[in-house]
This record gives C-alpha cells, sequence and structure tokens, in this order.
C-alpha cells in the first residue's frame, strides 16, 4: 500500500502547492531537450521515411533519458538518506499531475463569464486549448473549457496516477515526456506529419487505457452527484470513436453525457474554420455553472480512481 499513500500525498502537494517556482519542472525540461534533438534530427531535405526515421530516434531517446535519469535521481537521493529519496520521489511524481492547475483553469474562465467579461474569459480558454477562441460566443466558450477539462482529467491527472501505479515515478515521468513530445511534435502538418509520427504513435498507445478509464470514472462520479450518468454511458459508447482522436473522445463524451451537453461542433485553427463531430445530445444550453459541475467531477473521478486502486492492490495483496 505504500504507492498508494504516496499518491495520495503527491495529490494533496499538488492541491497545496502545485508546481513551484523554485523547482524546476520535469515538463520544462523535456521540452527544452526535445527542441535540442529536434534541431539536431531534423532536417528540411530529409526523405519522409528518413522523417519517419529520425522522428523515432528522438521518441526512443527521449523515453529512455526520461526514465533513467529519473530513476538515476531516486536511487542516488535514497543513498543519501532514506527520508530525502521519499521527499525526492514525492516531489518528482506530483510534479507528473495537473489537477490543481486543471480545475483552477476552469476557475478562471467561470470568474470573468460571471463577470459578464466575454474576453478575458476568451483569454482564459486561449491558454487551454489548441483552438482559437479570440471570437468564440460565450457558449462557445464554455463548451471549449469543458472539452479541455474532460480530456486533460485523462491526460494530466489519471494516466501518470496509472502509470504510478504500473512502474512507479520514473514510467509517471516518461509518461508525461511522451505526451511532452506528441504536443509538441504530433502535428498533422507539413513540417511534422512524418517527423512526429512515433511521437503521436506512442502517445496514442500509451492513453488508451486511461482514456477509457478516465471516462468509465466520469460515469460512476456522475451516479454519485446524481448527474445523468446512464447518458454518459450511452454517449461514451455511442459517440467516443467519432473525435479525431482514439483516446480523447471517451472522457469527452463521458462528460457531455453527464452534464446533458453536446460538444464538438465548430472551431477555428490558424483562421481556417474546423468541423469536429458532435459528442452527446443537446439536452440543454451551456451555462456558465457546468464548469463548476465538471470540476467536481474532476475531482470525485480522481478520488473514484485512488479508491479503486487501493482495492485493487489490497485484493491483489490478500490472493498473494
Amino acid at each position: 500500500m505504500d504507492s498508494i499513500y504516496l499518491l495520495s500525498a503527491a495529490l494533496l502537494i499538488d492541491l497545496i502547492i502545485s508546481d513551484p517556482a523554485f523547482l524546476p519542472h520535469p515538463v520544462v525540461i523535456t521540452g527544452k531537450f526535445i527542441n535540442f534533438l529536434e534541431k539536431k534530427l531534423r532536417k528540411k531535405e530529409q526523405s519522409p521515411s528518413s522523417q519517419k526515421f529520425w522522428g523515432l530516434v528522438l521518441v526512443l531517446i527521449v523515453i529512455a533519458a526520461a526514465y533513467i535519469i529519473t530513476a538515476l535521481i531516486i536511487r542516488g537521493a535514497l543513498n543519501l538518506n532514506q527520508y530525502f529519496g521519499y521527499t525526492v520521489n514525492l516531489l518528482l511524481f506530483s510534479s507528473c499531475l495537473a489537477l490543481k492547475g486543471l480545475v483552477d483553469s476552469g476557475k478562471k474562465v467561470y470568474s470573468a463569464l460571471k463577470e459578464d467579461n466575454l474576453e478575458a474569459a476568451r483569454k482564459r480558454v486561449n491558454q487551454i486549448v489548441g483552438r482559437d477562441c479570440s471570437s468564440s460566443s460565450k457558449e462557445d466558450v464554455i463548451r471549449a473549457a469543458l472539452e479541455s477539462l474532460a480530456e486533460n482529467t485523462s491526460d494530466g491527472i489519471l494516466a501518470p496516477m496509472f502509470f504510478y501505479l504500473l512502474g512507479g515515478t520514473p514510467l509517471a515521468v516518461t509518461y508525461k515526456a511522451v505526451n511532452t513530445l506528441d504536443s509538441m511534435l504530433g502535428y498533422k502538418n507539413e513540417k511534422y506529419i512524418n517527423f512526429g509520427r512515433a511521437a503521436a504513435r506512442i502517445d496514442d498507445l500509451l492513453n488508451y487505457l486511461p482514456a477509457r478509464i478516465t471516462g468509465f470514472s466520469f460515469i460512476t462520479a456522475s451516479f454519485i452527484f446524481a448527474y445523468d450518468f446512464r447518458a454518459s454511458f450511452r454517449i461514451m459508447r455511442r459517440d467516443a470513436a467519432k473525435h479525431p482522436s482514439p483516446n480523447a473522445g471517451y472522457p469527452e463524451a463521458a462528460a457531455a453525457g453527464a452534464l446533458s451537453l453536446r460538444f464538438g461542433g465548430y472551431n477555428y485553427y490558424h483562421g481556417e474554420k474546423s468541423f469536429r463531430a458532435y459528442l452527446g445530445d443537446k439536452i440543454k444550453e451551456f451555462e456558465d455553472d457546468d464548469i463548476l459541475r465538471m470540476n467536481k467531477l474532476i475531482y470525485l473521478s480522481v478520488l473514484i480512481f485512488l479508491a479503486a486502486a487501493a482495492i485493487f492492490k489490497v485484493g491483489i495483496y490478500n490472493i498473494i
């Protein structure tokens, strides 16, 4: 059960201090490392097959470095002092979690909307989504915030927790490195369609189970909160595969059903209008308070995952 205790402690640290400025963040360090490697490995004159090869090499280097360096840091800290080692391990893992940052980003959009400051809400939601919301309606701002909150519950919270339980802090940090690789290289544009192919595919692979676990966590949380859990399950089964991502549709569809909303529709990317398939049924209109309801789903989903992990651990221990 030590892993469950450390997991709980890391969540508390994230909720209390989030990412303290005085500590270097692994994602920032990883991003700089990826930039360095990209300058060395990606060349304009490369053929598509060469770009795919060197993109894969970059991914493998980053994955190996993230795991090995994290493991060595923890082992070195433990060799100095057991309690120091536990502290380093705890801080490294808590840096992989984004619970406070995620719900706070939703609260900032909510606060701006409650003050009838649509311009501020647009700016705040633009900080957490890839689309351009600078001219979005109030309803589209709320939708963008909700879709981002739902998807990032998996990427930013439950997936790192999942990989921590599988392989400790080194594996959780490695997952975040892959996530960073995808966010920097996994674009389907001329520049990265080949070079970023490995980053996108490996990210899809690692998120396969966490995304579906997040969807079921939302369904369970919606049952406890007396949201529409039946619709949450039905919409996830019906609409999740419509999402362009093989994984993001599961938490988004489950959240849409739970909140009786319809996600998807027209978005703008670099000035270009793009349609994303609808997820859910339009039972009600978007409201400011939907953001707070989504945050409640996030908090409870994390507790549900933690409780399920503890029960699973106890069950395995008793069997052994």
